[in-house]
């Protein structure tokens, strides 16, 4: 019995703790209510998670390079690749939420929810997004000002070089040990979901389920048509073999999709490309890179799903604030980690931010594993396509032949 409570994934285990909690919520909506604290409790473990983590990514990954000129023309037209897909994906969601509305409905409850209306304006944005003190920030929440604080600071320990090494170990270590405090967060995941789901169907009934279809329906649509527009557009633009492509990316990609987890893609990807034609120093450089900039399904699933909870919220927000909550996620989604549910930290901290209610995470949480493992293998594809697209607009040719096994890659090499 034990070995076999052990075999259980967490994706698993997150699973039932959601059917648990639908059930309880249908048969005892009295007791499901009372459950509210977990939910909070997995929450608030959330947030401990999000300074932190966003710093140290952020600073690691602006100066972990080492040097000023390793982000030098191929640097400058990959971060040029990168915010253009990520733009692209970020406006494709918004368009879907708003033309789809999932979240509308729901009538989450939040006594704030007028009063984030009325006080996001663009003005009143950038004025806050500077700080006055980090550690401020950090107490706060106010992941805006941090990742102000981290671009600034990780270009002041390029400017020093090697009296900075220290400094940007540290970061490496402490962005290592938030990815390992994260798993142990995510143990507490199956109780925090269970109880949110409970809580959400006894207060709200099964008709909540039916919004959270509508939702994952609507990213499956909209990631599809990314997919098929944009990454298409850039295949066909920069004149990429597909056929070839397709071979070395599908097995990252099927990985990617089944863990939910573009890292665990990360070393046949770097070889698959390598082998597909793209010179080594440019994978080596841009598919890490691409890591921390070029996350399309995340970045493409959070603006989805923080216009969803403000609707489940009913928060009214304008075509402008949702455009000031886009450049947020633009800034705050290049600090989302390629982990499993990562991009729930982002979530909260830009909900957060924008005095959204993170009752709206727990709501999600109850699907995220299907979203992320659709919104992880997208960041993996689009990745391995940036690396093409800036091999090709450095003037390389790619064979257009099948891709070779490994097996006649080896011999040959040998």
């Amino acid at each position: 019995m034990g070995r076999t409570l052990k075999k259980i994934s967490l994706t698993s285990w997150i699973f039932i703790a959601m059917a648990f909690g639908i059930v309880l919520g249908m048969v005892a909506p009295d007791v499901a209510k009372e459950l509210g604290p977990v939910s909070k409790i997995f929450l608030n473990l959330i947030k401990s998670i999000i300074a932190p983590l966003v710093f140290a990514t952020l600073v690691y990954g602006i100066a972990g390079t080492g040097s000023a000129k390793a982000m030098g023309r191929i640097g400058v037209k990959a971060i040029v690749y990168f915010e253009v897909a990520t733009t692209a994906a970020l406006f494709i969601g918004l368009a879907a939420v708003n033309l789809v509305k999932p979240g509308q409905g729901i009538n989450l409850p939040f006594e704030k929810a007028t009063l984030a209306a009325n006080k996001v304006t663009l003005a009143g944005t950038l004025e806050h997004t500077f700080p006055s003190s980090v550690i401020d920030a950090m107490a706060k929440g106010e992941v805006l000002q941090i990742v102000v604080f981290a671009f600034i600071f990780g270009t002041a320990c390029i400017s020093i070089g090697a009296k900075a090494k220290n400094v940007v170990d540290w970061c490496k270590s402490l962005s290592d040990i938030m990815f390992e405090y994260t798993k142990y967060v995510m143990y507490f995941a199956p109780f925090g979901v269970g109880a949110a789901m409970a809580v959400t169907v006894g207060s709200k009934g099964l008709g909540v389920l039916f919004n959270l279809g509508i939702l994952i329906a609507t990213l499956f649509a909209s990631l599809l048509i990314f997919v098929v527009v944009v990454l298409g557009a850039v295949v066909y633009f920069f004149k990429i073999p597909l056929r070839r492509f397709i071979q070395a990316v599908k097995d990252p990609y099927v990985i990617a999709f089944s863990t939910a987890s573009s890292e665990a893609a990360l070393p046949l990807a770097l070889e698959n490309m390598e082998r597909f034609g793209v010179p080594k120093h440019i994978v080596s450089f841009v598919l890490p890179t691409g890591y921390s900039f070029n996350l399309d399904g995340s970045t493409l699933y959070l603006s989805l799903a923080s216009v969803f909870v403000a609707q489940a919220a009913g928060v009214d927000l304008t075509i402008g604030q949702q455009l000031v909550m886009m450049l947020t996620l633009m800034l705050t989604s290049k600090g989302v980690a390629a982990v499993p549910r990562a991009s729930m930290v982002v979530l909260s901290g830009t909900l957060a931010s924008f005095n959204l209610p993170l009752e709206g995470v727990a709501l999600l949480l109850g699907v995220d594993t299907i979203l992320d493992m659709a919104r992880t293998s997208v960041n993996l594809l689009g990745n391995c396509l940036a690396t093409a697209a800036v091999a090709r607009w450095e003037g390389y040719d790619f064979p257009t032949g099948d891709l070779e096994p490994v097996a006649e890659v080896t011999e040959a090499a040998a």
